[in-house]
């Protein structure tokens, strides 16, 4: 077995964890002796993985704070962070755990148990996805056994809301005294962008020879350096342009107007309509007018073909065509 030992150095602060590994001494410095403890066990356990077979008992508060520290490591966005965190807390609310021995199938189970009696199922979901993650770390590092399985729980599928043709005139005509409000839903529904990623465009990201944006996919932390604009939009965006004082940098500078775009959506009989569901209309127009669902992945920048099939397309093109073959008029 090797050791690694925790010592402190002569006339320097901190306290340090030496051990050997590959024939040769090694060490690192620590700002206090808990810290250097706690590293001393992380090390231990690491140089000993070909012998261990079993999980080390460690202490909950200690394994919550080594998980916080290795997200920021990954570079995860602070409110990502604080999500997983907050699992981690209704977690220990719940079931209590002073150590990670009691993390066991029947302390999961019960955690899903009782959540769900307090959430509905799509934040249960989040949960379980931030306690699967917090478990396949916990695996990696030996302090919670492999097999134990936690699993999402159905959830009914809402039917898209995506705006026709028409009722995108109409929210545009309602809204041709606020440019800026007028650009921003022009760019989420023949984009397919976010909110936020709209409000972060610079106007040297717009390439007006090639009819082009820059955009920056803050979410899934993703760049797109030539995404096609329609040349109409492009034509509004060189009209806006050519108002913005010299030096500007940013599209828009002002805040998006919650209020405004309140006061529209229900102007326009769509007070339940949120900006993101512009983005949901953009999938939706091209799905329906037999764009590819691998197209329409890449546009709005998906993992996955089945999200955006199941979220953000409304009628298959497919589905369509076998529709329109039915011989409806010998019928009547």
């Amino acid at each position: 077995m090797k050791k690694p030992w925790v010592y402190k150095r002569t006339n320097i602060k901190g306290w340090w964890v030496g051990w050997y590994e590959g024939g040769k001494r090694k060490a690192k410095a620590l700002p206090s002796k808990a810290l250097a403890e706690h590293f001393r066990h992380i090390k231990y356990t690491q140089l000993n993985s070909d012998v261990f077979t079993s999980v080390v008992d460690f202490e909950w508060q200690q394994m919550r704070n080594e998980y916080h520290h290795a997200k920021q490591v990954e570079g995860l966005r602070e409110v990502s962070i604080y999500e997983a965190l907050l699992t981690l807390q209704h977690f220990e609310r719940l079931i209590r755990p002073s150590s990670s021995r009691q993390i066991t199938q029947q302390s999961l189970d019960t955690f899903v148990l009782e959540r769900g009696k307090e959430v509905k199922k799509d934040t249960l979901n989040k949960d379980i996805r931030n306690i699967s993650a917090f478990l396949n770390w916990g695996v990696k590092n030996r302090y919670v056994p492999s097999g134990l399985e936690i699993k999402k729980v159905k959830v009914s599928q809402k039917p898209v809301i995506a705006l026709s043709p028409q009722q995108v005139r109409n929210i545009i005509k309602l809204v041709s005294d606020y440019p800026t409000l007028r650009l921003r839903i022009l760019l989420a529904v023949t984009t397919g962008l976010r909110r936020g990623d709209i409000d972060t465009i610079l106007i040297g990201d717009i390439h007006f020879d090639r009819n082009t944006i820059t955009t920056r996919n803050r979410k899934a932390k993703k760049a797109m350096a030539e995404r096609p604009v329609p040349e109409e939009v492009m034509t509004e965006l060189s009209n806006y342009v050519a108002t913005i004082p010299v030096g500007q940098e940013s599209l828009f500078t002002d805040r998006f107007p919650e209020k405004r775009w309140k006061k529209v959506r229900c102007m326009a009989g769509l007070p339940y309509l949120k900006f993101h569901d512009l983005r949901k209309t953009f999938a939706s127009l091209l799905a329906q007018r037999g764009v590819s669902t691998a197209v329409t992945q890449r546009l709005l920048e998906h993992s996955s073909p089945k999200l955006t099939n199941d979220v953000y397309t409304n009628v298959d093109p497919a589905l369509r065509q076998a529709i329109s073959l039915l011989p409806v008029g010998e019928l009547f």
